[in-house]
């Protein structure tokens, strides 16, 4: 009984050390890049920064936000992010419930061409030449229709359909509803955990894509912040990162001694992954929901 107790002990620390070290490997590469944006950038070229500032300073933050770029690139994420979800989630859910119909006709042939889509895709350059025939190079819906339709959530959306009561069309067909008025007013306000999950999972996928806009936006208006945190990224000195940033930023910086390209670079990382990350926090229980619909069988 003592070596059971003991046993027992041991595998719960050993839990608690791999899990700490794993949490350590996870947060300590958000935590140093928030010191280096911190630290001067001239004193960070030295090394050594771990886990405190060296030379704490506001500088590389004051330049970033006297960026006009990356205000402006907010206001693209923001808006893209609100627009792309709210259609996603709207045609994604009509689609998925239309598939839930055993009286359609050609019903398998539809959710076996999307079930491929999962595998197969037809490539970056028909992709494009199907893009620019529609005439949506640099423009905003170029960010937002291509993914209107999430196979994925497709079928997440078709399992939790699926599971509701039959009773309940049933009753709104008695009371003279079509389909289009059971979906709207009995379906959807029913819905209400999945099209949450699925509403925190597209809206996680637009915030953080910048793959689409570097390769059909050509336009810097039109560049979201995670596009534009890439360029910064890959700016080979400061002197380029700065040439297409704002003038009062340019102005600003020369009057600096402790800016360097990374310093900036780590600065910017912070400001655009923070407000993602202090809303994940909330709504977690909401992807919890989400790995469980459709997994249990009655």
């Amino acid at each position: 009984m003592l070596l059971l107790k003991l046993l027992d002990k041991s595998y719960d620390t050993a839990v608690i050390v791999i899990l700490v070290l794993l949490s350590f490997l996870t947060l300590y590469p958000f935590w140093n890049s928030l010191v280096i944006s911190f630290n001067v950038g001239t004193d960070t070229a030295l090394g050594g920064i771990t886990f405190w500032p060296r030379a704490f300073t506001w500088e590389n933050y004051q330049v970033v936000f006297k960026d006009d770029r990356l205000v402006q690139a907010f206001g693209v994420s923001i808006l893209r992010t609100t627009v792309g979800t709210c259609l996603s989630i709207f045609f994604t859910s009509m689609f998925a419930y239309g598939l839930t119909k055993k009286y359609l006709i050609g019903r398998k042939l539809f959710m076996i061409m999307c079930i491929v889509t999962l595998f197969f895709s037809g490539g970056l350059i028909p992709s494009y030449i199907l893009i620019r025939s529609l005439h949506m190079i640099d423009t905003f819906w170029v960010l937002v229709v291509p993914g209107i339709i999430v196979v994925w959530n497709v079928i997440i959306f078709r399992t939790f359909f699926m599971e509701l009561p039959a009773g309940l069309e049933e009753s709104a067909k008695m009371d003279g509803c079509n389909h289009m008025r059971t979906f709207f007013s009995i379906i959807l306000p029913i819905s209400g955990p999945v099209i949450a999950t699925l509403s925190l999972f597209t809206a996680v996928g637009l915030w953080n894509d910048w793959f689409t806009a570097s390769i059909y936006i050509n336009n810097p208006k039109l560049i979201p912040i995670q596009t534009l945190l890439n360029q910064i990224i890959n700016s080979n000195a400061l002197s380029e990162q700065l040439s297409s940033a704002g003038g009062a930023a340019s102005e600003f910086v020369r009057q600096l001694q402790g800016v360097s390209t990374k310093s900036l670079v780590m600065a910017t990382m912070i400001v655009t992954t923070l407000p993602i990350i202090m809303v994940y926090p909330f709504l977690q229980r909401f992807f919890v929901k989400g790995v469980l619909i459709g997994s249990l069988k009655e």
